[in-house]
């Protein structure tokens, strides 16, 4: 049986590249974890491929923490694909993430926590973000750009800080840059509502971003029009009887 079954609440934290940053989400991890307003919460960390350290790294924390596992992807796929691994590998009642960089805290989890019984999606506002100028601006462009296209509502969609029920995440439609369309994509399936509130954010304190113009800004507005032809084909179902 999947260990995550054992759990409410799991934590993913996808990572590529990270070895300067895994002690340091150890730390955050551990403290978070004897906080967590969830008592059973798991940690799963996502190696989407990782060329460095940081594979081996992990596994040196997991040997060494409860509650902390990992699963490694064969190569690297992207933010999008390190997610699906980890919802399709999650079976506790809800799923987390938050990204390696730490430039938001684990502890900020509890902000969200207290809603997600009432909401299948609760994610973080970047507050007083702490990135540069042309990379706030290219993102207030991209989130406007993405809520006149989806209305979806959301502020920042780019937070990386978010808790999903796990059934829910387990029918979004997943694709490469679909992480970005996390509210819209809810908000598809029959009761899917959500709920923003602010968190803290920090700067990048050690490894490297893997965000550019490309992937910050010109994708995502290709991805809008992908996202407009789903919306339209999108099935829900109920099954009203059944005697499996």
């Amino acid at each position: 049986m999947n260990k995550t079954a054992d759990y409410t609440f799991t934590v993913l934290v996808p990572f590529y590249n990270e070895e300067d940053n895994i002690y340091r989400l150890e730390d955050s991890l551990k403290k978070f974890l004897e906080k967590s307003l969830v008592p059973d919460t798991a940690v799963l960390f996502v190696n989407d491929g990782s060329r460095d350290n940081g594979q081996k790294l992990v596994e040196e924390i997991c040997a060494r923490n409860e509650h902390f596992y990992y699963i490694s992807l064969a190569q690297n796929t992207g933010l999008s694909g390190a997610l699906k691994a980890g919802f399709d590998n999650c079976y506790s009642k809800y799923v987390g993430y938050i990204d390696a960089d730490l430039q938001t805290s684990p502890m900020d989890f509890n902000l969200l926590l207290p809603y997600v019984e009432e909401y299948p999606l609760v994610m973080g506002i970047r507050a007083n973000r702490k990135d540069s100028f042309f990379k706030n601006f290219q993102s207030k462009i991209a989130n406007g750009f993405r809520r006149m296209m989806t209305h979806d509502n959301a502020i920042d969609t780019g937070c990386p800080l978010k808790i999903l029920r796990t059934d829910y995440a387990k029918r979004i439609p997943m694709f490469t840059g679909m992480h970005r369309f996390f509210p819209a994509l809810i908000q598809l399936q029959e009761g899917g509502t959500m709920k923003q509130v602010p968190v803290s954010h920090f700067p990048r304190t050690a490894g490297v971003s893997k965000y550019h113009l490309w992937n910050r800004l010109i994708a995502p507005f290709k991805d809008c029009f992908a996202y407009r032809w789903m919306k339209k084909r999108y099935i829900n179902y109920r099954i009203g009887k059944n005697n499996l």
